[in-house]
């Protein structure tokens, strides 16, 4: 007699189902203990039963091991695929940037007016292009920094000129600030003469040696 095929879906009836799942989960315990032993192979088995009864199996003494085996080389393997990705992502950012250097060397060559031979009207007409939108951003800025400076320099004429209006006011303050003089205290040049020539007076007072007097003698009485 020839067996169907079992078609692959949920058995529906539960008694069915219960027994379907005892036959296949002996029958997947029965094949895991061959493996081990014929291929000397680490199995580990863990089912639970739709009811959540927990039927395992294990080659080594303990299944935690093994479980532990698993979780170590899965995360082994991670890392490398990781160190593979980022080795990988490298390269293709190193070729990249190789790629961006060439094309900026020939661009600049081309701008210095060097390996123009090969170029179509096309590509020298851009290059013309851009050549006058460069230079006229350069001209732009040219002139806004030369209107800065000059601006910065009328600012400091006008601090100049303010502080030499100040400087002459300050010294047309002191060439008129003379003090007033009163009768009481203050004695001008004027008065000082006027009081010295009051004070003249007229001596005899003869300034050098004095002047040579002489005796007249008298003859001696009878």
């Amino acid at each position: 007699m020839v067996r169907g095929k079992t078609e692959m879906k949920r058995i529906e009836n539960a008694t069915s189902r219960q027994v379907t799942f005892s036959k296949r989960r002996n029958g997947l315990l029965k094949k895991a203990f061959e493996l081990s032993v014929l291929c000397d192979a680490e199995v580990a088995l863990v089912i639970f039963s739709p009811r959540g009864k927990l039927y395992e199996f294990s080659s080594s003494s303990s299944i935690t091991k093994t479980i532990e085996r698993y979780q170590k080389r899965i995360h082994d393997l991670g890392s490398s695929h990781k160190r593979e990705d980022n080795s990988q992502q490298a390269k293709g950012e190193t070729y990249g940037l190789a790629r961006k250097i060439e094309q900026l060397e020939i661009s600049k060559r081309k701008f210095l007016g060097e390996g123009l031979d090969a170029s179509s009207i096309e590509e020298l007409q851009q290059l013309e292009n851009q050549l006058e939108r460069s230079l006229t951003k350069i001209r732009a800025k040219k002139y806004q920094l030369l209107r800065e400076e000059l601006d910065k320099l009328k600012e400091k004429e006008r601090n100049l000129t303010a502080e030499n209006q100040m400087l002459m006011e300050k010294y047309e303050m002191g060439r008129g600030g003379i003090i007033p003089r009163t009768s009481s205290t203050t004695t001008t040049t004027e008065d000082l003469d006027t009081v010295d020539s009051e004070m003249e007076v007229v001596t005899d007072l003869l300034i050098g040696p004095p002047p040579i007097r002489h005796s007249k003698k008298f003859p001696p009485p009878n």
